[in-house]
């Protein structure tokens, strides 16, 4: 049985960006991952040493870089983890998509699984809840933006409990 990966934010950066680049071009270079971290070609040859002596890239200088099965795995769970707290982050909190995007790249290091699963899971119930479903996100989002409710409280119970009869 394989070991854990023990990554750190750095690293688990390096691997989603070369995921990324190779699947828009097929394979990495150094000089692209530098562009797309906005950092020095030393600091991309250090980590790639790093990732290749982990196994889960194929790295020689000057060589184009490629993505072991191990590095795929990895790396899809960076990536799952970081879409997944956007989405999250947008669709429950109503957090700008941009602020998002942010928050999720530095969440994502740092959540463990079984919470972005829940994460996740809520959403779904949210969507399919009858005392949720977009209804109350879209109210969450408006208190967000406007410090208040669209309706009274008592209103919306009302409303609630309509709509929960008729389902029934």
């Amino acid at each position: 049985m394989p070991k854990k990966i023990s990554l750190s934010a750095s690293l688990e950066d390096y691997l989603e960006a070369i995921s990324h680049i190779i699947q828009e071009k097929h394979v990495a270079r150094s000089k692209e991952i530098a562009a797309r971290l906005k950092v020095s070609r030393a600091s991309v040859t250090e980590a790639l040493r790093a990732l290749a002596k982990r196994e889960l890239i194929n790295y020689a200088p000057y060589e184009a870089i490629t993505m072991t099965t191990r590095g795929k795995k990895a790396a899809a769970s960076v990536i799952f983890r970081h879409a997944a707290l956007k989405q999250f982050f947008i669709e429950v909190l109503a957090v700008d998509p941009s602020v998002a995007e942010e928050g999720a790249c530095r969440v994502e290091h740092a959540a463990p699984p079984e919470v972005i699963a829940h994460m996740i899971s809520f959403i779904e119930f949210l969507k399919i809840c009858p005392r949720g479903g977009s209804e109350l996100l879209e109210g969450f989002a408006d208190y967000c933006k406007q410090g208040k409710t669209r309706t009274n409280c008592d209103e919306c119970v009302s409303h609630c409990l309509d709509q929960g009869t008729k389902i029934r």
